[in-house]
């Protein structure tokens, strides 16, 4: 892997742009999760102020941490090592610049038409067909630089980081607009069962193909780099890439297993969700013994410390979802916070953490200057750390028990003073991770624009 320093030229604006985007938005989408999670506790908390109903702040929350806080964050990352992996400049800092614009005026028009009660209904594709255009060509636009920069390259090698970056932001485009139903503006959907087998198509991919290929581009950057060692192996780099490719694509109807799908396409999804161990561990295998006996190292540098983190979390989360794609777990774990609980692991416990690892990896990198306080970002990786903990025990527990009750015939009613408790330990628990983004906000708004040090 190359380390050529740059030209002087280089000022890695788009970097710092989707830095402080990231960094921005990950305030505003955890303060959406504590507002929806206090609703869940106290129902009549927003009564009659129809902008803040928990139907409208859930989709906020969950687009914002999906394409607010989470890519953003991995799209610095990229924007920063694909030119160094390279060895050359990106291709337009300019183009770049306005790609930023681009995001975050995408992400206004998304909050503002979402809060006023327009919307798709269909999860993870609730933003209406103005928005998902923006979009596609927020995702155009960071492809065109990425591709621009690779054809101008001086290093003939293409190392594996530069794969997953460019594959995850051209496939997100494409199978955004067809999970969006773009070609039909008036309701962005189909009809009945095969509208439910495209929307989970692409609901499942945008985490397969967008956040997964992007959090493995920054891992296997920053690991080898923190632990200044070179990777386990590029054989295994590659076999996991086209492994996740070919795997991952077909699991989305594992959602899908309670409802009249045809039957080959849900043995298809169980079997490739079961399959995912595959790519997952070609992936971790080559990550881990990369740091083999460089865990000090990974210590001693926060960014690869939010990193190898949250290559754990991706073991877990993963080993979890194919067993969930079992018919038999899923007649306890599915359409309940078990669920939940899982999508926190995977987003925020494993996309999250790399994301934020990513960023504070290349804070120094891209102003010259040591990170504003080192403290601060090791606070806040102690408070997500509790958190997406916190998370998983809590809302795996309610999952547990509204599952059984479900299967033994109790009404919802019955069921949900037993889990008030835990209702109000989840709004504490997001209360802590709002308290971290606010942390993780002023740490990188200060080692941007008000830190005065060199590094030396």
């Amino acid at each position: 892997m190359t380390g050529k320093s740059q030209p002087s030229s280089q000022n890695y604006l788009t970097a710092k742009g989707f830095c402080l985007t990231s960094a921005f938005w990950f305030v505003v989408a955890t303060s959406m999760g504590l507002l929806g999670a206090t609703e869940l506790m106290a129902p009549d908390l927003t009564e009659n102020i129809g902008w803040l109903v928990f139907g409208r702040i859930r989709p906020i929350h969950v687009n914002l941490v999906l394409f607010g806080f989470v890519t953003p964050g991995l799209l610095s990352a990229a924007f920063y090592y694909v030119p160094r992996l390279l060895r050359t400049e990106l291709y337009s800092e300019k183009l770049g610049f306005i790609t930023v614009l681009a995001w975050n005026v995408t992400l206004v028009f998304a909050v503002v038409s979402l809060a006023s009660g327009y919307s798709q209904g269909r999860e993870y594709a609730e933003m209406i067909w103005p928005v998902d255009i923006l979009v596609v060509l927020a995702f155009s636009l960071v492809f065109v630089n990425l591709i621009m920069t690779v054809s101008r390259r001086k290093e003939p090698i293409l190392y594996v980081s530069i794969w997953y970056a460019c594959a995850a932001v051209v496939l997100t485009a494409v199978t955004f607009a067809l999970g969006n139903v773009i070609w039909r503006p008036n309701s962005g959907s189909l009809v009945g069962i095969p509208d439910a087998i495209l929307l989970w198509f692409y609901g499942h991919n945008v985490f397969g193909l967008l956040l997964t290929p992007l959090s493995a581009g920054v891992a296997y950057y920053v690991i080898p780099k923190a632990c200044r060692a070179p990777l386990y192996s590029h054989t295994l780099s590659l076999f996991g890439f086209w492994s996740l490719l070919v795997v991952y694509t077909h699991i989305g109807t594992h959602h899908l297993l309670q409802v009249p799908v045809p039957t080959w396409l849900k043995v298809i999804s169980i079997v490739d969700s079961v399959a995912m161990v595959i790519p997952v561990m070609a992936f971790l295998i080559n990550i881990w013994y990369t740091a083999k006996g460089k865990l000090g190292e990974i210590h001693a540098d926060i960014g690869a410390k939010f990193v190898f983190t949250g290559t754990i979390m991706y073991f877990f989360v993963s080993i979890q979802g194919s067993m969930m794609a079992l018919p038999d777990v899923q007649r306890v774990t599915h359409f309940n916070n078990w669920v939940v609980a899982h999508a926190h692991v995977g987003v925020l416990g494993f996309a999250g953490m790399i994301a934020l690892g990513g960023l504070y990896y290349i804070l120094p990198r891209i102003t010259g200057k040591p990170l504003y306080s080192r403290f601060l970002a090791d606070f806040q990786y102690w408070l997500i750390l509790i958190g997406v903990i916190g998370f998983t025990v809590v809302l795996t527990i309610v999952g547990l028990i509204q599952g059984n009750a479900w299967l033994n015939g109790e009404i919802v009613y019955r069921v949900l003073p037993e889990i008030h408790m835990y209702y109000i330990a989840r709004a504490s628990l997001g209360l802590i991770i709002f308290s971290s983004a606010i942390l993780g906000l002023y740490n990188i708004l200060r080692s941007i624009f008000f830190n005065p040090g060199e590094i030396s």
